[in-house]
């Protein structure tokens, strides 16, 4: 896919995503959607990226659907009356425009192989805060600016923030979050456990990079992927069995893996050397994953 709303910059095995619509701060668009879509799904076979950044060009990080396209701002077809039944095949082209575009990148991101860090360099309202939930970390710059301000404008949360928001903060304080639908500074954002940390503009990339080298230099990729994926399902599973079926098979698969050298590397006081791929997941992984989505 030839990206045009956003940019791909790759360096030592990061992929940072820049948001890259700067003269209409980053808005959101439907395009925007399938070329974020694109990016989460495909770079689970580059292996050549171990962890992905996003940011956004300019003084804002993304400032919500751009509510200047025509029609339907939300790119939905209004001429269809969909019911819950028919939302049960995701894929059947029919929910083309029925489907929120947020929720398309956040299920992206959430099946994504590769750890996410958002570097919320500006504001980040609407889609544009909603989207960085299913990722791993959010850092804000001190001049970030975080909305969830939906009530305001008569709709709802969507990109799954209903989900991920009261797993990040609890319910309370996600209920008052989309209650109030207020404009958050840095330090607030902060305080109500939206993000790790706080940096200074010019240092934030480079907070972003360090924390990404730190989750993943000299880690196995299958051993990143599973533990990522791990976490994010099995704490969604209804009886800790489910976690313990799916640990047994992934301490198998890792254990005559990576985990042979690293073990070895261990006793021998040395560096490991890791192998496996994270496109080459071990054979329960694809039927696992389709059974959680």
């Amino acid at each position: 896919m030839k990206y045009k709303t956003i940019r791909h910059e790759i360096e030592d095995g990061i992929l940072t995503v820049v948001l890259d619509r700067p003269d209409n701060l980053n808005a959101f668009t439907v395009e925007m959607a399938d070329e974020l879509e694109h990016t989460f799904v495909s770079v689970n076979d580059d292996d050549a990226v171990r962890t992905v950044i996003v940011t956004g060009e300019g003084r804002a990080f993304c400032a919500g659907m751009d509510l200047s396209s025509a029609g339907n701002v939300f790119g939905l077809d209004e001429s269809k009356t969909p019911s819950l039944a028919d939302m049960d095949d995701l894929g059947d082209p029919e929910l083309r425009r029925i489907r929120d575009t947020g929720g398309r990148v956040t299920l992206a991101i959430h099946a994504c192989r590769k750890p996410v860090i958002a570097a919320i360099n500006g504001a980040a309202v609407g889609i544009g805060a909603t989207m960085t939930l299913a990722m791993d970390a959010r850092l804000l710059s001190n001049r970030a600016r975080f909305g969830l301000v939906f009530g305001k404008l008569g709709i709802v949360p969507e990109a799954c923030s209903t989900w991920f928001l009261p797993r990040l903060v609890g319910m309370p304080a996600a209920l008052d979050l989309v209650y109030r639908a207020d404009i958050l500074d840095a330090a607030a954002a902060h305080a109500v456990g939206l993000a790790q940390a706080i940096y200074e503009p010019d240092a934030l990339l480079g907070a972003a990079r360090a924390l990404a080298n730190a989750w993943t230099r000299d880690r196995s990729p299958v051993s990143v992927a599973l533990m990522r994926q791990m976490l994010l399902r099995n704490s969604a599973a209804p009886h800790p069995v489910d976690a313990h079926r799916v640990d047994s098979l992934a301490m198998f698969y890792t254990s005559i893996g990576d985990g042979d050298d690293g073990v070895r590397a261990y006793l021998d006081k040395r560096p490991p050397t890791f192998r496996g791929k994270a496109s080459e997941m071990p054979p329960f992984y694809q039927e696992w994953i389709d059974a959680t989505t």
